[in-house]
């Protein structure tokens, strides 16, 4: 241990002086952190708030769509995602599994457990319960994939199309069935966050392949697209959503809020992408499209077995990196289109008479804090874990 501290932080005597330095500032802002979340925080503005914070204005009597919604996303999640059960001779033993269970879902199990402490037993323990539940059962389908043999022929989209079938079902329920003017915190940024991924995804691939086209017309119209979108912040183009639209469309037949917002995140986050994704294909060799061509393979037989399957694999974590960019910009829509998302409802909960002028804006930032740096670091670490399964970045 000595020899370590000598070798990495004493070598010499100006990483002597930087050691002492920034080892001094960095105690001083962990103890203040500790500090304020466990001695000085007065978190009741929290629990009180909790489910305006969650879920806005949602009717109460709603509830069970969005929560019903969240088991079957977590039972299509954990079905989904398993894996194929590996040999005998290939099993970890327990205490590994539970470490690596731990290491990738650590985070969101302790959020899981402090949402259940501030939301009351009674609340939320049917909830919990029910994902646990979910978990569990969508783990045994998973092996049951893998092992009976007629469920092994069927084929991998109509499986996952079949698991989808709950989750699209209660999310198209609960948009049919309440207002979109009642949603609000965290419930509108992770659903504005999802719809815009799955969204931006092909427009992107779509206008990367656009830009590489060798039809003129084809080329010019994506890169002017691309080059006009990212040459404008988004928060301007949010507040021409929300401003100038109505100047060219009645305000009578004009989409809502969130629809422009959802809109404006999909045609900003694809213009990225695509920029991404041409990256990724400039990446692959010219030997392979020789190689095809040879093969008398047609270019989009090329384009789509071939290379663009190999560019996504090659940016996973700029992809990545653009989706958590994404979420966390899902708080703009708040002051650009006055939705009521997280960081506003945070806002709007201190300025209740019981917290109106006692400076509690600090424990409201910290939870909105907390749920996002939660969501976007186990997206960061789920890349991470795919790109090692993928073999990104080895040969």
């Amino acid at each position: 241990m000595m020899v370590w501290f000598r070798r990495n932080l004493f070598r010499t005597w100006w990483d002597g002086v930087l050691t002492l330095v920034f080892g001094g500032l960095s105690a001083w802002v962990i103890w203040s952190l500790v500090e304020f979340i466990f001695i000085t925080g007065r978190w009741e503005i929290i629990e009180v708030n909790l489910k305006l914070l969650l879920v806005g204005q949602f009717p109460g009597e709603s509830l069970w769509m969005v929560e019903g919604s969240l088991i079957a996303i977590t039972f299509w999640l954990a079905a989904a995602l398993g894996g194929k059960p590996k040999p005998v001779e290939e099993r970890r033993s327990w205490p590994t599994r539970i470490r690596d269970i731990i290491q990738r879902f650590g985070l969101i199990i302790g959020l899981g457990i402090l949402l259940v402490v501030l939301a009351g037993p009674t609340e939320s323990a049917p909830v919990a319960l029910g994902v646990l539940v979910a978990i569990i059962v969508g783990r045994l389908v998973n092996t049951a994939r893998h092992r009976v043999t007629w469920l092994k022929r069927v084929p991998t989209p109509l499986w996952h199309l079949v698991l989808l079938i709950a989750p699209i079902a209660l999310i198209s329920l609960t948009l049919m069935q309440s207002e979109l003017s009642l949603w609000g915190g965290f419930l509108i940024n992770f659903y504005m966050a999802i719809i815009a991924i799955v969204l931006c995804f092909p427009l992107g691939v779509l206008l990367a392949l656009g830009r590489k086209s060798t039809l003129p017309i084809v080329r010019l119209i994506s890169t002017t697209y691309i080059e006009l979108i990212r040459g404008a912040p988004l928060f301007v183009l949010l507040l021409l959503a929300g401003v100038a639209l109505e100047f060219f469309i009645p305000s009578e037949v004009a989409p809502g809020s969130v629809f422009r917002a959802v809109t404006v995140f999909t045609l900003f986050t694809a213009a990225y992408l695509a920029e991404i994704v041409r990256g990724g294909l400039q990446s692959i060799p010219k030997g392979q499209l020789e190689a095809g061509k040879a093969l008398g393979l047609s270019t989009a037989k090329i384009t789509f077995l071939i290379t663009l399957p190999q560019a996504l694999r090659n940016v996973i974590p700029a992809q990545i990196g653009q989706f958590i960019s994404l979420f966390k910009d899902t708080t703009l829509a708040g002051a650009a289109l006055s939705i009521v998302e997280l960081l506003k409802v945070s806002e709007a909960v201190t300025k209740q008479d019981d917290f109106l002028g006692q400076g509690y804006i600090y424990e409201a930032l910290t939870f909105v804090s907390l749920l996002f740096w939660v969501g976007s670091y186990v997206m960061s670490r789920e890349s991470q874990r795919l790109e090692k399964r993928l073999g990104v970045g080895q040969r």
